[in-house]
């Protein structure tokens, strides 16, 4: 029993600590938006980057309260979703020569740690319910 819920607060810590990346997550995605040139182009794909970043943090934070497994995994696939999209746009803003390679890097470094992250938490709540039943 002591075991369980070790593993259980080790859980909560480590959702924890997600929901602060991904809040940092959003922030980057913010600065990145702030910084674009103010022309049209930019500015479209850079609000479309905007909304996609963050949102990978807001939907977390529904996740984090989800009521089963299911509902977990599902709301992590909308973050996966989220984080591919945020990778598409800022491949936009790289090949139309808005942003270069080197300033996106960081930005696509995280994103693929994010979604490394959220593909193994899909996994294992899947394969926890599986296990539960």
């Amino acid at each position: 029993m002591k075991e369980e819920c070790r593993r259980m607060n080790g859980e909560r810590e480590k959702k924890k600590d997600l929901r602060e990346r991904t809040k940092s997550f959003a922030l980057r995605i913010i600065r990145l938006y702030s910084a674009l040139p103010d022309t049209a182009v930019a500015q479209v794909i850079g609000k479309q980057v905007l909304r996609s970043g963050t949102s990978v943090g807001a939907n977390y934070r529904e996740a984090f309260r989800a009521r089963s497994k299911n509902e977990f995994a599902a709301k992590l696939g909308d973050c996966l979703k989220e984080l591919e999209e945020t990778i598409y746009w800022s491949e936009l803003l790289k090949d139309s020569e808005i942003l270069t390679a080197e300033k996106l890097r960081p930005l696509y470094k995280e994103t693929n740690e994010l979604t490394a992250i959220m593909v193994k938490s899909i996994k294992t709540a899947r394969s926890q319910k599986v296990n539960n039943d």
